[in-house]
């Protein structure tokens, strides 16, 4: 079963990016003995990112300059990106642009999943989005060790206990990662 997990690192204060979406602060943690990001991606049908994220990916790792690194990265995965906007796309890569609410795209993008499951790449308030309608299953926070003193937060929610269930907790190097359950509301 399709499963959506909104998989992210995390400064210990809850911020994904600084205030100008840089996320340098995470390149310069030790990450050997860090979390197998591979073995998550070995899992996954699908990416879904918002446009600011999709945005970095492409400056950060020059993709559109290099495309054959796209498939690096992404593989033959197609890669639903929300946003409002014309943006460039790496030749070969497989990208699909939607706008609007995330349940207009919600059944197109589970079925391109097949068996696999949605990984929501970012940022937090498209993986609130998810979690709004209660499409959002699971939550896994790889925390590093830093602290920013602002910037693009986690999750722009607010979440209570009631529907955030602890399925595990590991150190991996200088990394914490927290994975949680997540419960409907009784409002979904």
């Amino acid at each position: 079963m399709t499963r959506i997990v909104y998989y992210t690192a995390s400064t210990l204060n809850g911020f994904l990016a600084d205030e100008d979406n840089s996320l340098a602060w995470l390149f310069v943690v030790d990450d050997s003995g860090g979390p197998d990001i591979a073995a998550f991606m070995a899992g996954v049908g699908v990416f879904v990112e918002g446009s600011t994220t999709y945005e970095w990916v492409l400056r950060e790792e020059k993709l559109l300059e290099n495309p054959a690194k796209w498939q690096q990265y992404y593989g033959s995965k197609p890669t639903y990106v929300f946003s409002s906007r014309e943006l460039p796309v790496p030749s070969g890569a497989d990208v699909r642009f939607v706008s609007g609410p995330v349940a207009d795209a919600l059944p197109t993008i589970v079925a391109a999943a097949g068996d696999g499951d949605v990984w929501v790449v970012g940022g937090g308030d498209l993986a609130g989005q998810f979690l709004d309608i209660g499409a959002l299953d699971e939550l896994v926070v790889t925390m590093a060790p830093a602290v920013l003193s602002g910037g693009a937060p986690l999750l722009p929610r607010t979440v209570g206990p009631d529907r955030l269930e602890l399925r595990s907790a590991g150190m991996f190097g200088q990394f914490a990662q927290l994975t949680y359950g997540v419960k409907k509301s009784e409002a979904q």
